[in-house]
């Protein structure tokens, strides 16, 4: 910590909907390559505005997949979309009376939707203080650098070692990222 310095954390608090999307869209690509492919996006709705559900589900799958979306993440889209007209994905204001392990609960019956897209909702997007995402590799490799052990920790002891640090574990997690990037 004395190393890195102070790490700075705002939430970007935005509607479940778009931060699932947007977490959908930038899934396992170059920051590049989905910034792209949102932009398309955008440009199928008015004013590229960030569209509603309903909106989404009005879209038929070829032109969404014509944004550059594969068939999968062209699915778990419509997916998104369909269990948030349903409710069963909470707004912002919901969020904030739930507990942590409830919002990771509803979103992973998103197609889509794992944990680790959960766990990084709670972190980046409502600013959850204590989220460890234990099978996470960068916080696995930054646990690994920062204690000198000769190989990374297995998801479930991580999970025991992060105790110690409730109730601050994203602010632990933000570090361990961070000693992988400065390493």
């Amino acid at each position: 910590m004395k190393r890195i310095g102070p790490i700075k954390h705002k939430p970007k608090l935005l509607p479940p909907f778009q931060s699932l999307v947007q977490a959908i869209i930038y899934k396992q690509l170059s920051t590049k390559a989905a910034g792209t492919i949102l932009k398309r996006f955008l440009h199928l709705f008015k004013d590229d505005d960030f569209p509603e559900p309903a909106q989404v589900m009005e879209m038929d799958a070829a032109t969404l997949r014509a944004t550059g979306l594969s068939r999968g993440k062209t699915a778990y889209i419509i997916d998104t979309a369909r269990k948030s007209l349903l409710g069963e994905i909470p707004s912002l204001e919901e969020c904030d009376h739930l507990t942590d392990e409830t919002i990771i609960e509803r979103l992973i019956t998103i197609k889509g939707v794992g944990r680790w897209t959960a766990e990084m909702f709670l972190i980046f997007n409502l600013g959850r203080p204590d989220v460890l995402p234990v099978h996470d590799l960068g916080i696995r490799r930054g646990y690994q650098i920062a204690y000198r052990k000769r190989k990374l920790p297995e998801p479930g002891k991580l999970q025991r070692i992060g105790l110690k640090w409730t109730p601050h574990r994203t602010t632990v997690a933000l570090y361990l990222w961070r000693n992988v990037d400065s390493s």
